[in-house]
């Protein structure tokens, strides 16, 4: 499973938690702006918005699980099983795979008002990359960086858009159960807490933190959900990059997985990698399981009128500096 955020300081940042029980060896892709995007049903895009990324390459194809692009737009899929659901192809819409969409938004969009109106002709069409990768069910969340956010579902009952005002995604259930959910914890505080349960009894607090007692620690998504709102909408840190993306990557650390507390058949999901996007300077950084240094990859350091993709390898072994 996954959690996906944004946060806003000077900046807007955005990411994800890679949650999951084995890894495809995804790369940091840099797709240029003129590489040839070719989607099944649509026309082919020789030349778009250059799109920095963490994708599995098939076939000289990003498959990016988050990404963003050089115009401060980004969008994470997240795990949807149960849920998603992907239709015939049909007249007059734009007919495009769930491995399709987060190209598709990115070479083409620049802000949410954009994403909106290209998503009013959408369907996403059920369709496999090829025989091996089969469509994965995914829901997905877009931010700009203005922070405006949606996340898109195609269910059953039709493709839903909603508004995002948290800024948070994880998996099932559905998105608006999320929000409705969230009401469950209105009295949930970071405040010192008084008094409330009765004026005929005195309760004095014993501990600091308790306006936080409730809040959900287990690794489910709507808990997931829960508790990174409540870090990511009670977050304090200045407006600096250094201050901004260790805040960042703190809101993710409160729901990420560690190996053994989450059994799939005979492993375990942990947290793959964990990254956030610079939606204002093109900065890729991410963390990795083994690895919990920070790495940035600068978009804007290469050639985006290459047409090849560039793929570097995560950081994977751990480094730590010795104090003398």
């Amino acid at each position: 499973m996954c959690t996906a955020v944004s946060f806003k300081t000077k900046d807007c940042y955005f990411g994800r938690n890679l949650d999951y029980e084995f890894s495809y060896e995804e790369s940091i892709v840099i797709t240029p702006r003129n590489y040839e995007f070719s989607f099944r049903n649509q026309r082919i895009l020789s030349h778009h918005y250059a799109i920095i990324g963490m994708a599995f390459v098939q076939d000289n194809y990003p498959l990016y699980y988050d990404a963003m692009n050089e115009m401060g737009l980004a969008i994470a899929g997240l795990n949807f099983p149960g849920n998603a659901f992907y239709f015939p192809r049909k007249k007059g819409k734009d007919n495009i795979g769930s491995f399709e969409l987060i190209p598709w938004i990115l070479s083409q969009c620049k802000s949410i008002k954009e994403v909106e109106k290209l998503l009013s002709k959408l369907n996403i069409c059920d369709l496999n990359f090829n025989d091996q990768l089969k469509a994965s069910p995914l829901h997905f969340m877009v931010t700009d960086k203005e922070e405006n956010s949606l996340v898109i579902e195609s269910v059953k009952e039709g493709l839903k858009i909603y508004k995002n005002p948290v800024g948070v995604l994880t998996n099932n259930p559905p998105f608006d159960y999320h929000l409705l959910h969230l009401a469950q914890y209105m009295s949930v505080t970071s405040k010192e807490v008084k008094n409330d349960f009765s004026d005929k009894i005195e309760l004095i607090p014993f501990s600091r933190g308790m306006g936080s007692i409730g809040l959900p620690g287990d690794l489910s998504s709507p808990s997931r959900f829960i508790k990174a709102s409540f870090t990511k909408l009670n977050s304090k840190c200045d407006d600096s990059e250094s201050a901004s993306i260790a805040q960042f990557f703190h809101i993710l650390n409160s729901v990420a997985q560690q190996k053994g507390c989450c059994q799939v058949g005979e492993k375990y999901e942990y947290t793959i990698y964990s990254s956030c996007c610079n939606l204002n300077k093109g900065l890729y950084y991410y963390t990795t399981y083994e690895n919990s240094q920070i790495t940035c990859v600068n978009m804007h350091h290469y050639d985006l009128n290459e047409s090849k993709l560039c793929c570097m390898p995560m950081q994977k072994k751990l480094n730590i500096c010795e104090q003398f």
